[in-house]
Order: structure tokens, then C-alpha cells, then sequence
């Protein structure tokens, strides 16, 4: 690779001027080795542009300009950080159209989930734009009543952010818009399948008046490269979001040196429909909540626990529905499911559904032998992408892998129960607490159940359930903090307490 730090893509009607360098110091640059990695289309398996790889060297560099940057980023002005993150989520705005399609070129997701992302993303800079200039401290009387108790709010320091390749706006930007409003510097690996859309924002942050050396970007091949880091002493926070076994890895890293973190990991979501439930709205939000990104979401429903006198009509319902999705490159604007990210993520999902009918599931829709004939089925398929069919399992049972594991895919597998008491221990008979969903209509019960359900996001006959102002984060297994709502701004903010004796 030739040290090009931009490339040009069309897509559809658009031109994308898209930095495929590193961002240090507020320049692009190749990397410190010169070696690259490319980007594919997940429709054609064909590469895309490729993208310079930091190394150690990089990351230190970075390192240093973070620490040198960040007690002048620090105290600047609560109005002025205020400013430029409004001004960020205006470029988003303005720009919403390439970043959509973008998405859709390196992540093969469909252009109206992409567009999706790119509101949602957006939301989190006009929303912590807001919380930069309210965060406030506190000033009280001791209950003695002598001395008076002060705090203050003040930034951790330089964060380090790895983050998925699934949502490569809205993961960035629920970490950046925070630590920007609070006054810390970042340092960000984006994930090696998906790095030009953190790219393009970065040019973005650059354009809005962001500091030099405030936002660091650092695409790897080697993930290694970055996350040594976390051996820095100089480093006060670290933010992650991805696999279980990798976050839980990174964490006990960063203990070691007591950093601050904040994790966002694994998930197991249930999906339960209650005997009460307005089937039709429950189908509507079932198929919503597994089918956006092609269920390669992390809040994604995994396990539908329906009840047994509803369950026909749902099953039903759904097969009616993942029925119609139409099957294409995400960039077509007629496409409603596109394909998976790579290879290795369809192998791995085609695999689940091959074991699930082994241990007993039937097919109802799609499944292996849709799968092998999509060439035939859809002859416009590049035979090169890596697509899987919208499929939908009945008889599986909790003990089944597909219902143990997250699937990450477009494969809706449905249980049956016969009670509420069944259901709720179903729902909660795994490690992980990301999130999960619940259908009735009698609200008290519905309500109820949803309390006792045990994740740190639940969705009461709604299939939809992100908003950059509400707080996203799982309990047990799923994570550690809360990014984005009132708390978001606090994973970022250290609380200094003044005693003053009066």
C-alpha cells in the first residue's frame, strides 16, 4: 500500500471522501510500519480500499499527545465543549446520507437500519451536548453542622475505546460524547471489519473545531497494538464494548493498574410472550428487535419464550414476516436485510441452526437448505457474499445450544412455555443480562414480570429500546456501567470532595 491517507468511494448516487490513516495529533498519517489491512464488501467479499495498521509505536505516540493534551482540553470551558460536540451532530446531520451508506458498504446492513444508526448515533453528541454545561457539584452543611461539604466534577483523564463492528457510528459515539462533554481525550481502536465509518467522523470531529490531539484514531490489524495501553500508567479510563471473553480479558488487564472501566459485553435476550399478549403486536416487535442489523445487534432477541396458547399464531405470524424481507446488498435501497458481516460470522450462525435441528428444532423458514439454493433462489446474489436467509426455528428447548449461545444472526428460535413462573426462569437461566423483552396487555402483570426480568434493559411490548437518553448497559455477565442517559456522563467524571470548615 502506498501511504494515500484518503480514498474516494461511490455508492449509489454518492461521492465519499473517506481518511483510511491513522489520526494522531489531529494529522493523518500512515502508520509507523507502513502496513495495511483491507476493508471488504461484505456483498461481494471483494476488498473495498484498504486502511493503514498502527503499531505499538503508534499507540504511544498517541499516548503522548493524549496526556500532553488533555489538562488543556480539561479545562476548557463547559460551553465551548458544549459547542463543538452541537456542531459535531450537525456535520452528522448533514452528513447522514454518506454515513448511512457507508455502513452499508463495509457492514452489509440494509440502508434503512443504516439510517437508523446514523439518528441514533447522532442523538448522543446533541445529548451530551447538553449535559456538558448541567453537570454540576454540590455544596451542603455537614450534618454536624460546622464544616460544609463541597464537590466538584472533574475528568478521569485519557480513555481508551475498542469498540464492535456492528454499529460503527452509534459505538463511538455513546463513548466519545461523554468523555468529550466531561473533559477527557480519547484514544479509539475501531474494530479491523468496519474502521472507515469512525474514520469519517473523525474527519467530522476535525471539521466541528475539535482540538488536535482531543480525538485519536487508531485502525489495527493487531488489536494487541492497542490495548497495550492498558499498561500505561498514564491511562485513567478504559471503555469497551464486545465479546465477553475478550472485555472480561481486557478488564482484569486494566486492574491491574486500576483503571476506570466500563464494559458492554455478550448477550442472551429473551423475548417473552405472555398468554395475554396482542399476538400481532408481539410479532411486530419480535421480528423489529431480531432483524435489525440481520440480528447482528447485541440487544438483539436470542431466546423467544412464548406461551403455549399463543405460540401457533406467533410462530405463524413470524414466518409470515421474515418472509418478507428482501434479500440483497445493503446499499440497494430496495434491500431490508442484507448480508452478514463476514464469512467467519455466517459460518458461525449456519452452524448454530445445523446443530439446533440436530438436537431436535424443526425449520419453518430458511435454515440449511434455503441456505445452500440462495444462488438458485437469488440469482442476483454475488455467489461471494456472505449471506445467510431469514430463518425461523420452532420445538427448541432451553438446553439447546442456539439457546444458549448468542446467535448473531437473522434466526429466530422459539420455545414454548405453559406459565408466566416458567417463562421468567427461563428468561433468566444464563450468565448474561443485557437485555430482554416482554409482551402483554395486562399491564400490572406485564410490568411485573419486567421488574423480575434480569437484565439492565427491558422493552415492554416494543421491539426497539436504545435512545441516547436513556441509560444502555447489562448486569451480570453483560457488563459493567452505564453509557448514554444521565450516567453516561459519569463513567468519564471523577468526584472531588472539598472539606471546608466553617
Amino acid at each position: 500500500m502506498t501511504d494515500n491517507l484518503f480514498t474516494t468511494l461511490h455508492v449509489n448516487d454518492l461521492t465519499i471522501d473517506v481518511p483510511t490513516g491513522l489520526l494522531v495529533g489531529g494529522q493523518w498519517k500512515a502508520g509507523s510500519s507502513h502496513e495495511s489491512f483491507d476493508v471488504l464488501d461484505a456483498a461481494t467479499g471483494s476488498p473495498i480500499t484498504s486502511v493503514h495498521s498502527a503499531t505499538e509505536k503508534d499507540a504511544a505516540e498517541a499516548m503522548d499527545i493524549a496526556v500532553k493534551t488533555q489538562e488543556e482540553w480539561g479545562n476548557t470551558a463547559p460551553r465551548e465543549r458544549a459547542e463543538i460536540l452541537r456542531r459535531i451532530f450537525d456535520l452528522i446531520m448533514e452528513n447522514d446520507e454518506k454515513l448511512a451508506a457507508l455502513q452499508s458498504l463495509e457492514l452489509g446492513r440494509a440502508l434503512p437500519d443504516s439510517r437508523g444508526e446514523v439518528t441514533y448515533g447522532g442523538e448522543y453528541f446533541r445529548w451530551f451536548s447538553e449535559r456538558a454545561v448541567s453537570d454540576t457539584g454540590e455544596y451542603r452543611v455537614a450534618p454536624g453542622g460546622r464544616g460544609r461539604i463541597v464537590t466538584i466534577k472533574q475528568p478521569v483523564g485519557p480513555a481508551l475505546a475498542i469498540t464492535p463492528w456492528n454499529f460503527p457510528l452509534a459505538m463511538i459515539a455513546r463513548k466519545l460524547a461523554p468523555a468529550l462533554a466531561s473533559g477527557c481525550v480519547m484514544i479509539a481502536k475501531p474494530a479491523q471489519l468496519t474502521p472507515l465509518t469512525m474514520l469519517f467522523l473523525a474527519q467530522l470531529t476535525k471539521e466541528a473545531g475539535l482540538p488536535d490531539g482531543v480525538f485519536q484514531v487508531l485502525p489495527t490489524k493487531s488489536a494487541k497494538n492497542i490495548s497495550v495501553l492498558l499498561d500505561d500508567d498514564r491511562l485513567r479510563k478504559f471503555t469497551f464494548t464486545g465479546s465477553t471473553e475478550v472485555g472480561q480479558m481486557l478488564a482484569s488487564k486494566a486492574a491491574e493498574k486500576t483503571i476506570r472501566t466500563s464494559l458492554e459485553l455478550g448477550g442472551n435476550a429473551p423475548f417473552v410472550v405472555l398468554n395475554d399478549a396482542d399476538v400481532d403486536l408481539a410479532v411486530e416487535a419480535a421480528v423489529t428487535s431480531k432483524m435489525r442489523g440481520g440480528g447482528q445487534v447485541c440487544i438483539a432477541s436470542n431466546r423467544f419464550i412464548v406461551h403455549e396458547d399463543v405460540a401457533d399464531r406467533f410462530e405463524r405470524g413470524v414466518v409470515e414476516k421474515l418472509g418478507e424481507f428482501v434479500l440483497g446488498p445493503g446499499t440497494d435501497e430496495k434491500t431490508t436485510q442484507g448480508p452478514m458481516v463476514s464469512a467467519e460470522q455466517r459460518d458461525k450462525v449456519a452452524g448454530m441452526v445445523e446443530k439446533a435441528i440436530e438436537e431436535g428444532a424443526k425449520v419453518a423458514l430458511g435454515g440449511p437448505e434455503a441456505a445452500a439454493k440462495l444462488t438458485e433462489t437469488h440469482p442476483d446474489l454475488d455467489p461471494n457474499g456472505f449471506w445467510y436467509p431469514a430463518t425461523v426455528l420452532t420445538d427448541v428447548e432451553p438446553e439447546f445450544e442456539i439457546a444458549q449461545r448468542e446467535i448473531f444472526g437473522p434466526v429466530l428460535a422459539v420455545q414454548r412455555v405453559s406459565s408466566d413462573e416458567e417463562a421468567l426462569r427461563v428468561a433468566n437461566d444464563t450468565i448474561w443480562g443485557l437485555a430482554g423483552y416482554v409482551c402483554g396487555t395486562d399491564m400490572k402483570n406485564t410490568m411485573r414480570f419486567a421488574e423480575r426480568m434480569e437484565a439492565g434493559m427491558i422493552g415492554v411490548n416494543r421491539g426497539i429500546i436504545s435512545d441516547a437518553a436513556a441509560p444502555f448497559g447489562g448486569m451480570k455477565q453483560s457488563g459493567v456501567g452505564r453509557e448514554g442517559g444521565f450516567e453516561g456522563i459519569d463513567e468519564y467524571q471523577e468526584t472531588k470532595y472539598l472539606a471546608l470548615d466553617i
